[in-house]
């Protein structure tokens, strides 16, 4: 489903012969498996070996950036995320920035974290540890790793909770600011007691201690020692399963990087090979103190974090299927995900519904976790049961299916069920302890557990669980979570059912048929949600998105696809009025695709651009004189000149002569939400500013009349034209046509048809002194200059407003397609905050920011506008992010949002002399561009921002990316001189450092 990029390599890595070796082992066990893969490609290709030592193959993962997750464990405390694995539990944080996605996982949300960490390794390679239970929510791309060790994230933690965890004991800060402290490991403590923290000296000044997070971060030397270890350790793991021994990662391993830990560790199994090959590297704690660490340990650690803080964050409900509030009572804290509730259910406050079908009658209490639950009852049950099962509150209720079996066994506990706990020893099941439970419902331990058993009686190994007909496994589970009162037919029924433990369970899932399952399921429901969009909507969804998961569906997905793309006329024509083409267009599309139509697909894109092309024409175009851009190509050229002479003949020629000169922009945020189809249908904003470079306004262009008759265009790359017939001047124009620009310029001005060139021709001379590629608006700035200068001579409305709103529909002459803020920034003088409005016509308003000399100087010693030496090419960049709207991709359109809500928050930051603020509002900016297009950066642009962020409170590269100028904000002056000194002496990058100024 896209969770992983196809580019990158993704193993799964058992333990070797189902035997458990520990994390520390299975770490060295994964890494090998990964070497030996790289090795094999590497043997696939054609290239000069040296065989398969051991240190070519270590060599082969040097430079690689590795994620290793520990997602092993039976997750006995989380039994219900026992078959599906604790890493891939439901976990719907910012869900509702993408509705008609998958439903994201602790797993997505790991990932996403992870790969912000890649920038932290820089050109080095590495490896990153993180383990399957913990979301640890930081910022990892603005860690600062030392080079060549390995180095624990930690952050400061109540004792209380530290007691239950690592904990890192620290030496003397090495480095520290606000945000992190860099120090070495002087020991490591496993759950430590109030009393071995104070002995080692763990407790901060605070009366806090650092908390281990469980990620290791390993680069340079101590990652290639690493390697070496691991592409050498099948004898030690040999020796680990002879002897029944495991080696932890977080005990064993790592403390070969702890000299302290040196003599305990040579006591342990291979502690003494560790010492030896690792031990001659330091480990480092980074400890950052804007971490929130979130460990899903039990079931409800889970709810807690889901309706504790951050739980605005969480999506209640999505790609579900429930009914009308005042046909069932589902509360509004409940969390709904690819599930379908029938009417008539009950569902209490903040419960989880995953991956289920409720049916009518179902009662549901407060604090729930129902998992894999297919409840379809009205074949078993009568009618006159209104209430036909019920969970209590604080219960967990799951299904899985068996292997070798046509059966599903239900299986179900207390929220606070601890299955490690021992009869002994305060173990409960449903929430009461085991003594009570046997008492209640008549049931002997030798029912649960053998006599003979060596291991300690708990729930985790109690066979408890009833293999029976659906309609009677859901009434023994009410009996034995004590929902009726003692009943001998009930406890003979499940003496006599098999019955299996978790432990056994654990055993004998069925993960195929799970897995077809559960992907049904929800190919289900995305159908049946695509449908309702079709048929009752208008086609707000993202069927795109939804088509993916229907795909999933054995069979019959391209079936169902292929039924939706029959509506699709239907739907066009009924809404035609009020929905866009391009969006009716767009969905064919997409459909097409789902049902293998590339072809066609590729046909009807034609029709998307098309009717984008019209609905933004008639957004701009409004009032405009539409005979103005059509070509008078009707007349021959003899017809023209003669019918344009009627009643001119004897005018005396005055020459004349124009100089327009504009400066260029810079964005500071706000960009995408000018461009159309966005502007004419949501509402837009941009921060910009005007500045000249190099003492000069860099775009230009002159126009002088000429006494015979004919246009001559020149440009600042020696191309030249010379029109002399002017029906030859018309639109659509050639995407290869370098002049296309000024003749779209001629027309939108009139000049062509309203018997300006009868007597006297011209020559119009244009310049852009930047580079190719800029981002900074160069064409529709360089159009805004030659609309202005053809206005000035013919001694039209050359107001800027005017100007602006016919360079909008020159560019729709032109077809590029492009927004509105590039001609504003450069029309305008200073700094200013633009809105758009849509409607026919799209509105703008500009806001002028009265900008304090204070605020001008600050900028202007802060503020690098650096060319990165990378051309950027837009047209592609802006037509995947136009199909991404047309789709409707709800990552997209949050992200715009936002980067209108950041113009305006930038905006008040500029008018509060707020630098800092305005730097960080760049960073999220930038950002948000990459979700918007993965390849508006590179790796030159990546390590020049990596080599400025230390001196930079924000960055950012100007228009939609890609390459071209950058704008690098430093943190004060000071730094922006030694950055702008150390760039320029830096032979690594080609970079420019231009001398601008406010155009005011």
């Amino acid at each position: 489903m896209g969770r992983i990029a196809p580019s990158t390599i993704t193993l799964a890595v058992p333990d070797p012969l189902g035997a458990r070796i520990g994390s520390g082992a299975a770490t060295l066990n994964a890494i090998h498996a990964l070497a030996l893969h790289y090795h094999q490609l590497s043997q696939s290709q054609p290239q000069d070996t040296n065989g398969s030592d051991d240190v070519p193959i270590a060599n082969l993962l040097a430079k690689k950036h590795i994620l290793l997750l520990h997602a092993g464990g039976d997750s006995k405390r989380v039994p219900w995320a026992n078959p599906m694995g604790k890493v891939f539990l439901p976990l719907p944080y910012l869900a509702a920035d993408d509705p008609d996605g998958p439903v994201p996982l602790l797993f997505d949300h790991i990932l996403a974290i992870a790969s912000c960490a890649r920038q932290a390794f820089g050109d080095d390679g590495g490896m990153l540890t993180m383990t399957g239970d913990v979301l640890p929510c930081f910022d990892a791309s603005v860690m600062t790793l030392p080079k060549d060790t390995s180095c624990i994230i930690t952050v400061p933690i109540t004792l209380d909770i530290a007691s239950n965890h690592g904990v890192i004991v620290a030496a003397k800060i090495e480095h520290s600011t606000q945000s992190y402290a860099v120090s070495l490991v002087d020991n490591l403590l496993q759950k430590p007691t109030l009393e071995e923290l104070v002995k080692s000296k763990a407790v901060l000044a605070d009366g806090r201690t650092l908390l281990d997070t469980g990620i290791i971060a390993v680069r340079g030397k101590a990652w290639l020692e690493l390697v070496t270890l691991s592409c050498s350790c099948q004898q030690m793991i040999s020796e680990l399963l002879k002897s029944r021994k495991e080696m932890s990662l977080y005990e064993d391993l790592v403390a070969a990087w702890v000299p302290a830990k040196h003599e305990w560790l040579k006591k342990r199994p291979l502690g003494e090979e560790l010492v030896n090959k690792l031990g001659k590297q330091k480990m480092f704690s980074y400890c950052t103190y804007d971490l929130l660490f979130l460990h899903f340990g039990t079931s409800s650690e889970v709810l807690d974090h889901l309706s504790g803080v951050g739980s605005e964050l969480v999506g209640r409900r999505h790609l579900c299927s429930i009914p009308a509030t005042t046909a069932s009572d589902i509360t509004a804290s409940a969390i709904i995900l690819c599930s379908k509730i029938a009417p008539g259910v009950s569902v209490g406050e903040d419960s989880l519904i995953y991956d289920s079908s409720i049916s009518a009658g179902i009662h549901i209490g407060s604090l729930c976790v129902v998992v894999g639950v297919n409840i379809s009852l009205d074949d078993y049950i009568s009618a006159e049961d209104s209430i036909k099962f019920m969970l209590p509150d604080r219960h967990c209720l799951w299904e899985v299916p068996l292997v070798g079996s046509s059966e599903r066994v239900l299986v179900y506990c207390g929220l606070h069920d601890n299955p490690k706990s021992s009869l002994s020893r305060d173990g409960t099941f449903c929430g009461k302890p085991w003594k009570k439970v046997l008492h209640d419902l008549g049931i002997q331990e030798n029912d649960l557990w053998e006599s003979s058993g060596t291991h300690e009686k708990c729930l985790w190994n109690s066979k408890i669980f009833p293999i029976l007909p659906y309609a009677q496994m859901l009434k023994v589970a009410m009996w034995l979570m004590s929902l009726a009162k003692k009943d001998e037919y009930m406890l003979s029924l499940w003496k006599s059912a098999q019955r299996i433990s978790l432990e056994e369970l654990h055993r004998s899932i069925d993960f195929s048929t799970m897995c077809i399952g559960s992907s049904n399921h929800q190919a289900d429901l995305a159908a049946a949600i695509a449908k309702a969009c079709i048929s009752y909507g208008m086609l707000g969804r993202n069927l795109s998105q939804l088509c993916e998961e229907i795909l999933q569906k054995e069979g019959s997905g391209v079936e169902i696809c292929k039924d939706f793309l029959v509506m699709c006329p239907k739907v066009r024509e009924q809404n035609s009025n009020i929905l866009p083409k391009s969006r009716a267009y767009q969905v064919q599309v997409d459909l097409l695709r789902a049902c293998n139509d590339e072809r066609t697909a590729c046909d009807l894109e034609h029709n998307v651009w098309a009717a984008v092309a019209d609905e933004t024409a008639s957004a701009v175009r409004y009032g405009f004189k539409e005979h103005l851009s059509e070509s008078p190509g009707s007349l021959s050229c003899q017809e023209y000149q003669s019918n344009h002479h009627d009643g001119c003949t004897g005018q005396t020629f005055y020459p004349r002569r124009v100089k327009v000169e504009l400066p260029v922009r810079v964005d500071f945020v706000g960009g995408w939400s000018d461009t159309p189809p966005w502007s004419i249908e949501r509402a837009g904003c941009v921060l910009n500013m005007a500045i000249s470079l190099e003492g000069s306004l860099p775009i230009g262009t002159i126009i002088e009349t000429t006494k015979t008759t004919g246009v001559l265009i020149t440009d600042d790359a020696d191309n030249q034209l010379y029109i002399e017939d002017y029906t030859s001047i018309s639109a659509p124009f050639d995407g290869d046509d370098v002049f296309r620009l000024v003749k779209s310029a001629l027309l939108v001005t009139g000049i062509i048809h309203d018997n300006i060139l009868v007597d006297m021709g011209m020559h119009i001379k244009t310049w852009a002194n930047v580079p190719r590629g800029s981002g900074l608006g160069t064409s529709s700035i360089l159009a805004a200059a030659v609309v202005k200068g053809l206005l000035q001579i013919i001694d039209g409305d050359d107001s800027t407003e005017n100007v602006a709103r016919l360079v909008l529909v020159l560019e729709q002459l032109m077809g590029t397609g492009g927004g509105w803020q590039d001609q504003i920034g450069g029309l305008y003088p200073g700094i200013k905050c633009t809105s758009s409005f849509p409607g026919i016509p799209l509105r703008l308003q500009v806001v002028p920011l009265l900008a304090s000399p204070q605020l001008i100087s600050e900028l202007q010693q802060r503020l690098l506008v650096v060319f990165t030496g990378q051309v950027r090419l837009a047209n592609k960049v802006l037509q995947k992010v136009v199909i991404r709207y047309l789709r409707r991709d709800n990552l997209l359109v949050s992200s715009i949002k936002r980067l209108v809500e950041l113009a305006k928050l930038g905006r008040e930051a500029l008018m509060n002399l707020d630098i800092d603020e305005l730097g960080e509002i760049m960073l999220e900016a930038w950002r948000l561009h990459q979700e918007l297009d993965p390849y508006c950066s590179n790796e030159s642009v990546d390590r020049l921002f990596s080599f400025a962020s230390p001196y930079c409170c924000g960055y950012k590269l100007v228009g939609a990316g890609g390459g071209g100028f950058a704008l690098l904000l430093a943190k004060d002056t000071q730094c922006a001189k030694e950055l702008s000194h150390k760039l320029e002496d830096d032979k690594h990058f080609e970079v420019k450092i231009y001398d601008w100024q406010i155009f005011l």
